[in-house]
């Protein structure tokens, strides 16, 4: 089972039917990272070049040919010499400028039809207009979150020069304490195990032979 099992409570996390105060029952202080800005940047990007390090197996043997790449899903992307400049007519609006750093991951075969795995930094410079909450004893920060596919690649030693999309993810945000209403504490169903029942029908028989007897029908004969 899981949320989505379709055995519905008033402590399973999804659509509301009817009234949506029916079961509210408390206002809880949560603590979360409130976004008070964002902004969505989606880029494509062209014979733009990364340096490659962490060649897995080590030493490729050269020319290398694109197999495919991808930005880091163990990696967080960063957001370096971060400037913020608020608008003397705009006061809670600034001018942000910064470093986008995307970790991306390139695969490849080797001359020796070796394949292997590198990695690099896609930097890409940032200017965006975004609001900014008041200063305050907890501060807000500037976090990116990025995706990227890299569709080309050419190989000079350890520099690729790379071609494909990127989507990023700029927003202000504060670790914050909120009042919001709560239905109570999640159900958490019971999970299903996933079985290829092979051995159904072999769990179901007797650990031991049945001494009952047979009966027979003798109106067949």
């Amino acid at each position: 089972m899981s949320f989505f099992s379709g055995i519905r409570t008033e402590q399973i996390p999804g659509p509301i039917n009817g009234n949506p105060l029916r079961g509210l029952c408390e206002k809880v202080c949560i603590q979360v990272k409130k976004v008070f800005d964002a902004c969505l940047k989606q880029q494509q990007i062209s014979d733009t070049e990364i340096a490659l390090t962490n060649f897995t197996p080590a030493s490729p043997t050269y020319p290398l040919t694109f197999v495919s790449g991808q930005s880091s899903t163990t990696i967080a992307p960063t957001l370096t010499n971060v400037v913020i400049t608020r608008f003397d007519d705009r006061p809670n609006f600034a001018h942000i400028s910064a470093i986008a750093n995307i970790p991306i991951e390139i695969v490849y075969t080797d001359a020796n039809n070796v394949q292997g795995v590198a990695t690099g930094i896609l930097s890409l410079p940032q200017d965006v207009v975004l609001f900014l909450p008041q200063a305050s004893i907890i501060p807000y920060k500037v976090e990116l979150v990025a995706s990227a596919i890299v569709a080309q690649a050419t190989f000079v030693d350890n520099i690729a020069t790379i071609g494909g999309c990127v989507m990023m993810i700029i927003k202000i945000v504060a670790e914050t304490e909120l009042l919001v209403p709560s239905y109570g504490y999640c159900h958490i169903p019971q999970c299903q195990e996933f079985s290829t029942n092979v051995c159904q029908g072999f769990f179901e028989m007797p650990l031991f032979p049945s001494t009952n007897p047979i009966t027979v029908n003798t109106n067949e004969f």
